[in-house]
């Protein structure tokens, strides 16, 4: 009896099912992969008494927004350097005198709208530039244009500007002590590393990149200003998570993971939105910053669903009173797509070969362009 051939569709049909299955597993593969990590456990401990202490001196004193702001400033102690006490003491000083840079200059861009889009894109542009002239590793620029970006969107009367940003730089002081003692702790345990080899300052590494990356930064709050989303700092903050990626396909994976992980997170935020009060407030974000900090470096998307319970209440939990829940999270999960989409164009900008050689060369042109 001679078997008869299946229809040529059929088999078409079969072969793209199959093709799809094993992107799907590839895909699954690399968004479940789980990385080794050699943090020691002090580590995110610190990290969350560095964000945690001001919150909880602002509960003591029934000030939690001023907490709240001090408690930004903290988080500068994640740059923190695992090499000798001098440098990494001198390396953190120096990133927090950045980050009250760009928390000065985006408080400054909010007393005018029209100010915020090229305020925000030089910053973007000229910290990505700092941070790849001296080899700066993760977190990169994240909490850099993160303080400029809720700076440009806090309200704060003309004679309340020096107050705050007093605030801000009170709140990096007590992250330089907090990672003096984590110091002193670790390096008695664990050997200092070398300090690495600063990169080649090549154009395309400094500037060509830096480029992309502050346009995309700033193009993502321009088109959130211009759809008039509620909170529109949180698009160039998951713009600049995502678009860090060091090859197109971890900025691939990294916006999956963001968006993924913000859509579980938000279920996590919706039970921490309940009235917690100051020092609710307080202790929950020193417990999820444990929680991200042990986590982040092994499964970026697992990390994100705490990463954001963890900046809603930095960035909103003095305003959470009379907004709703639900409004505040649909924001917010709109705010990160837009945003991860828009460090997904910059990655194609930055990783296609083709693409990168052409917008490369025409930048070089435009720059250094002899004069006529």
């Amino acid at each position: 009896m001679r078997l008869q051939r299946p229809p040529s569709g059929a088999s078409s049909a079969g072969s793209a099912a199959r093709a799809l299955l094993r992107i799907a597993r590839a895909e699954l593969s690399h968004l479940g992969a789980i990385h080794p990590s050699d943090r020691p456990w002090a580590m995110p401990v610190a990290a969350s008494l560095a964000s945690g202490l001001p919150l909880l001196a602002g509960a003591y004193f029934g000030h939690i927004g001023y907490g709240l702001i001090s408690s930004l400033g903290g988080m500068v102690f994640l740059y923190l350097p695992e090499t000798s006490m001098q440098h990494r003491m001198l390396w953190l000083m120096a990133c927090a005198s950045g980050m009250m840079a760009c928390y000065t200059l985006g408080l400054a861009s909010e007393f005018s709208a029209l100010l915020r889009f090229p305020a925000l894109t030089f910053m973007a542009v000229l910290v990505m530039m700092t941070l790849r002239l001296y080899g700066v590793g993760p977190p990169g620029g994240v909490f850099f244009i993160m303080a400029a970006a809720i700076g440009a969107y806090t309200p704060v009367a003309p004679d309340q500007f020096p107050y705050a940003v007093g605030l801000f730089a009170l709140g990096t002081l007590v992250a330089c002590a907090v990672a003096f003692a984590y110091s002193v702790h670790t390096l008695r345990r664990r050997p200092p590393k070398p300090v690495p080899a600063l990169p080649a300052p090549s154009f395309d590494f400094v500037v060509y990149d830096s480029v992309v990356i502050g346009l995309c930064v700033g193009a993502s709050l321009g088109l959130a200003q211009l759809l008039q989303m509620q909170r529109p700092y949180w698009v160039p903050v998951s713009c600049l998570a995502v678009i860090q990626g060091a090859s197109l396909r971890a900025v691939w994976t990294k916006q999956l993971q963001r968006i993924l992980g913000t859509t579980a997170g938000v279920g996590v935020a919706w039970a921490l939105l309940l009235p917690l009060g100051p020092w609710g407030i307080a202790l929950a974000v020193m417990v999820l910053t444990v929680i991200v900090e042990a986590i982040v470096v092994r499964n970026y998307g697992v990390a994100a669903i705490f990463i954001t319970p963890l900046t809603i209440l930095l960035a909103d939990a003095a305003n959470l009173a009379g907004v709703p829940a639900g409004t505040l999270l649909h924001a917010r999960l709109l705010d990160t797509v837009l945003g991860a989409l828009f460090g997904l164009l910059g990655g194609v900008c930055l990783h296609h070969g083709l693409l990168r050689d052409r917008l490369s060369s025409g930048l070089r042109r435009l720059i250094l362009r002899p004069p006529a």
